[in-house]
């Protein structure tokens, strides 16, 4: 059955929904815990969730990249640091010289058992992708609670001593959500305010930002609908359909696999709990790259926040931005 998302694509390109394109790469959620609870955050993790993937589901993960030989192993959670057999699915993907980013919190360093994390993925060669929703220490407060900002500052301090963001071999990435119900701001004005911000005042630097677009779902689907600001949100992401990012949606090269080993097309889909289907195999220890290179995606409304504007992904825009703006 053809949904509403895929009708606007068949209007724009002509195909029948979407279909994959390769898997340059595979996405792993590790698991839920995190020492954050953020308001934007779409898998809902929080210090009370116990979902954790384990050491058997890793074992089939690293087996799929070994096939794939995708770009990177894309690392996420919750906070990825905090699964028990973390270091050890890192230390086997780079010893098999396989990619690995992992997106943190930056926050998660000061925990209890995971010291040392900054110098390990410096060892390891890790690329970072960093969550900082603003350069301004009341906004991020606001969204991920109070402290964040200065934790995250001292974070980004000890990751530059290592050579994140110098280094072109230590890549540092930052990640930026809107606050409320609004589409991201222009990426490349918006790197240049946080890179002369966080300059000025600390003395951070860091290789690149991903404007992201809040999608609804999870936590921040709850605020719209709290908000009566659903409709106008869902309204503003399907009337700025933008068929120019449909070639490079996120999907269309690569899987996400939540902690027990289900694959999905897309993080969000993860969220959603809607796996891949239209006969493709959806756990990780079936996993066959031709079906799944070639699979048809499965797409929902939700959809529309990766097409909006100039279009989001995990790695930030889609294509040239067009709006100048600020997280102020």
């Amino acid at each position: 059955m053809v949904n509403s998302f895929e009708e606007r694509v068949q209007e724009s390109i002509g195909t029948v929904g979407l279909i994959g394109s390769g898997i340059t790469t595979i996405q792993v959620n590790v698991g839920l815990k995190c020492d954050l609870a953020c308001s934007h955050c779409h898998v809902v993790s929080s210090p009370r969730r116990t979902e954790a993937m384990d050491w058997e589901t890793m074992e089939h993960v690293i087996a799929a990249a070994h096939a794939a030989q995708p770009c990177t192993v894309d690392i996420t959670g919750g906070a990825p640091e905090l699964n028990p057999n973390f270091r050890r699915f890192v230390s086997a993907l780079r010893d098999a010289e396989i990619p690995v980013t992992v997106r943190t919190n930056l926050t998660v360093f000061f925990e209890p058992g995971v010291e040392g994390t900054p110098e390990f993925y410096r060892d390891h060669g890790v690329k970072l992708v960093a969550s900082l929703p603003c350069y301004l220490e009341d906004n991020v407060d606001a969204q991920r609670g109070d402290g964040v900002f200065q934790k995250s500052i001292a974070s980004l301090q000890k990751l530059n001593e290592l050579g994140y963001g110098i280094d072109p071999l230590l890549v540092l990435d930052l990640v930026y959500n809107p606050q409320g119900a609004a589409l991201p701001p222009d990426q490349a004005s918006l790197e240049a305010e946080y890179k002369d911000a966080l300059n000025d005042r600390f003395g951070i630097v860091f290789s690149g930002l991903n404007a992201i677009t809040n999608m609804p779902i999870g936590r921040f689907f709850g605020d719209l609908k709290r908000d009566g600001l659903h409709t106008t949100y869902m309204e503003a992401l399907q009337s700025g359909f933008n068929e120019d990012t449909v070639e490079g949606l996120m999907c269309r090269n690569q899987i996400s696999v939540r902690w027990d080993g289900t694959v999905f097309d897309c993080d969000f889909n993860l969220a959603l709990k809607t796996p891949v289907d239209h006969g493709a195999p959806n756990h990780i220890r079936d996993f066959d790259l031709k079906e799944l290179a070639e699979r048809r995606i499965v797409t929902g409304e939700h959809c529309f926040g990766c097409t909006a504007g100039v279009g989001s992904s995990c790695g930030g825009a889609l294509v040239e931005l067009r709006v100048e703006s600020s997280c102020e």
